[in-house]
Formats: structure tokens, sequence, C-alpha cells
């Protein structure tokens, strides 16, 4: 059909690297009407959350890289791909590389323009990872 978007399934995961900072939030969709009378009416848009994390991470030159080029193989926040929110994995902080553990899985997509700042030795990148799925 003309006109309708397809969705792409992830096919990677998001390299693994310790973060600096990390913050996991939720987000409840819904709409609010705003009466003249000072009245409100709201209803739910979703019966679940949206998830979102960002991430800070200090990275060697070759973290950095690696990195990088993810993210640009991705076209920045254009294609999907696998995050494991590591409270959530089973057990607590493990890594699954191919993306088949279930646990703590997420579909996200990159919710921001690429940013780095250099230092001596490493570089600190921040993040922004928008679950679609």
């Amino acid at each position: 059909m003309p006109g309708s978007v397809q969705t792409t399934m992830p096919a990677t995961v998001l390299p693994q690297s310790l973060c600096l900072a990390f913050v996991h939030t939720r987000e409840y969709p819904v709409i609010d009407n705003e009466y003249r009378n000072g009245e409100s009416q709201r209803s739910v848009e979703s019966s679940t959350s949206r998830k979102r994390w960002r991430l800070a991470k200090r990275l060697t030159p070759a973290q950095l890289q690696a990195l990088r080029a993810f993210y640009e193989a991705r076209n920045g926040p254009a294609e999907p791909f696998y995050f494991y929110d590591p409270y959530e994995t089973n057990p607590k902080f493990s890594y699954d590389s191919t993306g088949q553990a279930v646990a703590g899985r997420y579909t996200v997509r990159f919710n921001c323009e690429w940013s780095q700042s250099v230092s001596p030795g490493r570089a600190v990148v921040e993040i922004e990872l928008l679950e679609v799925a």
C-alpha cells in the first residue's frame, strides 16, 4: 500500500560498555483536554509505559570507534536494535551479544544526535535510547 511504513525488526544489539551515568525513565502517554471552566478530561493513550534510557559512556578509542560505527550503521535514529537493561536481565548485569535472551531485552532506537567530548585517552559519549516496540 502506498504511503505505509514497514516496521523493521532489530538485527543487532548495542555494544556493551560501562556507563558513567545511567537513567531509566517511563512515560505514560495521556490525552488531556483542558476546558475554559477549569475542568479537564483525561484518557489513557496506551496501557503500558514508554521507556527511555539516557546513558553517558566513558570509552577508550577502540570502544568509541565501535560505538560510532554502530550508530552510523543504524543511520542514527532510523533503525531499531536490541538493548539490554542491566537491572532487568537474568542474572542481573548479564549481556547477550546475540540478542537471543529475552529477559531485559528491549527494541529501541537512538533518540539523539551524535555528541562526544574527548579528553586524553578517553571520550565521553551521551546517548538516549527510546523504546519502539
